[in-house]
């Protein structure tokens, strides 16, 4: 894809973790289209560099790195080159993140430190060497990935949930305490997005029951939206997608006694829309 970046904007630098596909390569996409300048990182090096090619993202607007959220060496090294290349950092998207559906008896010890390491840890990391870097420059905004797993608790996704409540508390706090700092924090928790993380859990219906008992998936479109229409021009300390799945989130945590007759509820629903769309 060939993009024209906006001359009032091509200053403006950003960086995307978890970008070789879904919601991240979506992000690099509409960045460029703002006219940012795009920092882009994942894990997966060889997956970025494909989405690159098969994206066009143009060289001089552009650089790719592989990056392990897990590893503050590698966010310091990122930050070096980034800083050495277009000499600052305007946002930080935490996006990278991982998923394995599973109850909390069947969890292995690997898989809880996967979910704690790259969900919240990685956010954590990143967010403090990013803000060293706008702290000293006196501007920035980061904007952490949660998720409404972690607004309101989901069973069967339990250590992913839980690690999305932590990146959502971690990000209010930051948010009062850069404030000071001249920079912005907003975390954004979405429901549920047609990317791989979908499909995977369509393999898992008791324990995804509960992630399918909305409507129709949020688009990798929709959260490209929100970031660069709401989140960048008006800077909310947090931001629920939709509004009235964030909400009665919400409202279900006023009231704990009544969690389990909603869940039961909610997972009937969950698993019969599984039924369908595997059907």
């Amino acid at each position: 894809m060939n993009t024209t970046p906006k001359q009032k904007q091509c200053a403006s630098v950003i960086w995307i973790t978890g970008a070789a596909n879904g919601v991240g390569a979506q992000l690099v996409s509409a960045a460029l289209r703002e006219g940012f300048r795009v920092f882009a990182t994942d894990v997966d090096e060889d997956g970025l560099m494909a989405r690159s090619a098969s994206d066009s993202w143009p060289g001089q607007t552009v650089i790719q790195e592989r990056l392990d959220v897990r590893r503050i060496e590698q966010w310091q090294q990122g930050c070096a080159r980034l800083m050495a290349q277009w000499g600052r950092l305007d946002v930080l998207i935490n996006n990278a993140g991982v998923i394995k559906p599973g109850f909390l008896l069947d969890t292995e010890p690997a898989e809880i430190d996967l979910h704690l390491d790259v969900n919240l840890k990685g956010v954590i990391l990143g967010s403090q060497t990013a803000s060293k870097a706008m702290a000293a420059q006196g501007h920035g905004h980061i904007i952490n990935i949660a998720s409404l797993a972690g607004v309101a608790p989901v069973p069967g996704l339990g250590y992913y949930s839980v690690s999305k409540f932590g990146v959502r508390a971690y990000s209010l706090i930051l948010a009062e305490e850069l404030r000071q700092h001249g920079i912005r924090v907003t975390v954004l928790c979405p429901d549920l997005i047609k990317t791989a993380m979908y499909d995977l859990q369509l393999d898992y219906p008791d324990e995804a029951a509960l992630t399918f008992s909305g409507g129709n998936p949020l688009q990798v479109e929709d959260i490209a939206k929100c970031v660069f229409s709401t989140i960048l021009p008006k800077a909310p300390r947090e931001v629920l997608l939709p509004g009235h799945r964030g909400w009665l989130a919400k409202v279900g945590n006023l009231f704990p006694t009544l969690t389990h007759r909603l869940t039961t509820m909610l997972s009937k629903k969950g698993k019969a829309k599984i039924a369908r769309i595997r059907s």
